[in-house]
């Protein structure tokens, strides 16, 4: 079940989480650091998550360690590297890609208070934070390098780019067509017609 902090508002049309990755120092240890993820979010985006995740050395550091300049800066480089904006409003930290549909937000005020429910990052695409078109939320212990490698997927344009035009011809990758070649559907079948 998703954290209250990240189900849709009942009246807002924003996606609902699909994914929960949750790391724990032991099988039965208190939560050291989670990140949930819409339906919608770009598959380089999950991927880059998933590619992270057996890494155990470069998420061990945030156990018991806290969000600061630091943290903050290493996690944010990718996006200042590609020229994404930086603002400050108060207690969030934003940047936003040169095309302003896709942003990163650090929330200062929920880094502070680790032991509250509300995200301390929150990586989406859309009209606004609160009508994304997908959304990454991640608690106040997710690893810098973590949210760097995501970082640097967005930079590249992950976030951004839209799917092809339904009606545009689809040509097969290489990988699939192998994929296929590959693939045993049982014994040979006598050639016949299908019925």
């Amino acid at each position: 079940m998703p954290d209250p902090a990240h189900r849709a508002h009942p009246r807002s049309p924003a996606p609902e989480t699909a994914w929960v990755v949750a790391a724990y120092e032991t099988p039965v240890s208190d939560r050291i650091w989670h990140l949930s993820a819409t339906g919608a979010t770009p598959a380089p985006l999950l991927q880059e998550l998933l590619d992270h995740l057996p890494d155990r050395d470069r998420w061990d550091a945030a156990v018991g360690s806290a969000v600061n300049e630091k943290t903050v800066t290493a996690a944010t480089k990718p996006l200042v590297e590609s020229g994404w904006k930086h603002t400050i409003d108060g207690r969030w930290i934003r940047w936003t890609n040169t095309s302003g549909d896709a942003r990163v937000q650090f929330d200062a005020f929920a880094a502070q208070q680790p032991s509250n429910s509300r995200p301390t990052w929150t990586i989406w695409a859309g009209p606004s934070v609160d009508q994304p078109t997908w959304a990454l939320h991640a608690s106040p212990h997710t690893p810098a390098a973590l949210i760097a490698d995501l970082a640097t997927e967005l930079a590249h344009g992950t976030g951004t780019r839209r799917p092809p035009h339904p009606q545009a011809p689809r040509q097969p990758s290489q990988r699939t067509t192998s994929l296929a070649g590959a693939v045993s559907t049982g014994p040979p079948r006598p050639a016949g017609r299908l019925r």
